[in-house]
């Protein structure tokens, strides 16, 4: 080997990699995993099933932290200091949506915080899970325990979701959006919560390694549940205008470009009962109240041809980008070609005509509002 050889880390498996095998699933290299892209059915398939019945998904990939203290308010405290949300108001049994910020007011990362009585357990984002890890136990006291949870992780997804689950765990049916609670699941305990990443109601089962395959298994045996894959994963979240994290947002987005002010708890807000106190909240906070110069948007195409992340935008009749396309691709259940990307808040509005530039040509857009396709959360 040469001195300047690199070596390239093997790709980690998730407990359900032998199951992928069996099911014929393409796999490939993800975040430092093997994944499964797709399975025989194909993307256009799994996606559509997904929002007709119920889809399953293999997440076991992404991060799973606890955090423990004496007082598990303690632990909510200490991460209001790295999250704009209100940690100390979640009550126990929900989860909330969170951002991790950094002094500038851009995004290391986006994550879910559950409140489980005694702990909060965090889900955070597959390629950025290390470096969390490092962040949170670099800027938590030393008496919050952060620790990373070794368990595997399915998304439940599809309006079907709730029946194919609940009979399994009768339980769940009663449950509601962003609910958490454990669970017995063929005698293993469970994490679950209503939430997920399509834009469908559904679940994510947080569950021992050994349990994931016969829990996965026993699911599938249900006609209305199909395994589905990163592929159509990435075209239900970009239909339900869900951000990805390295794409739609990043250190160079604020959270108010990026559309997502609503993380931005009343409580942490100007006015507030603790207002500020994280990190870049001079910059959010003013931006909460002046608005921004750019803002992340939809975008519908004219044509059948997909505009990709990457691809410059630009106004009517103007020669210089004014923005970029941030994720694009096929929208399945809407028959045509949709994207997301900022533009300056002048082109920002609905209706609003734009052109992307593909291959050296000039792809007219129209910007749509967010999300393309309603969302079908059980909230009541």
């Amino acid at each position: 080997m040469s001195a300047h050889a690199v070596e390239i880390a093997p790709l980690r498996k998730t407990p359900l990699n032998d199951l992928h095998l069996r099911l014929g699933a393409r796999m490939v290299p993800f975040a430092g995993y093997s994944m499964p892209v797709q399975y025989p059915a194909g993307l256009l398939k799994e996606h559509l099933h997904t929002r007709a019945a119920a889809g399953l998904f293999d997440v076991s990939h992404m991060g799973q932290i606890a955090l423990r203290a004496d007082d598990v308010a303690e632990a909510a405290r200490a991460l209001e200091a790295l999250v704009p949300a209100d940690i100390l108001g979640l009550k126990p049994g929900r989860q909330r949506y969170g951002l991790l910020t950094d002094a500038a007011g851009g995004i290391l990362d986006d994550l879910m915080v559950a409140h489980l009585g005694d702990r909060l357990v965090l889900v955070v984002n597959a390629a950025n899970k290390a470096a969390d890890l490092a962040h949170l136990r670099a800027n938590l006291p030393d008496s919050i325990a952060v620790e990373e949870l070794p368990r595997a992780l399915l998304a439940l997804q599809g309006p079907g979701a709730e029946a194919a689950l609940a009979r399994l765990a009768p339980e769940v049916a009663a449950m509601r959006f962003m609910d958490a609670r454990t669970a017995a699941i063929l005698a293993a305990e469970c994490l679950v919560t209503r939430s997920g990443y399509t834009g469908e109601d559904g679940f994510e089962i947080s569950l021992p390694e050994d349990a994931a395959e016969p829990i996965a298994a026993a699911l599938l045996a249900d006609p209305a549940v199909l395994p589905v894959g990163l592929g159509a994963r990435d075209s239900l979240r970009l239909e339900a205008g869900l951000c990805l994290h390295g794409a739609d947002i990043d250190t160079t987005t604020s959270p108010v470009e990026a559309g997502l002010g609503w993380a931005i708890s009343p409580a942490r807000r100007r006015g507030g009962a603790r207002p500020g106190g994280f990190p870049g909240a001079e910059r959010i906070l003013a931006e909460m109240e002046a608005g921004t110069e750019r803002r992340r948007v939809g975008l519908l195409a004219d044509g059948r041809a997909p505009v990709r992340a990457g691809a410059a935008l630009f106004a009517e009749g103007g020669e210089t980008a004014v923005g970029h396309v941030t994720s694009g691709g096929f929208g399945p259940s809407l028959g045509t070609p949709v994207a997301m990307g900022y533009l300056p808040a002048a082109l920002a509005e609905p209706g609003t005509r734009v052109l992307a530039e593909v291959r050296g040509q000039r792809l007219a857009l129209t910007v749509a509002p967010l999300p393309f396709v309603p969302a079908g959360f059980k909230r009541g």
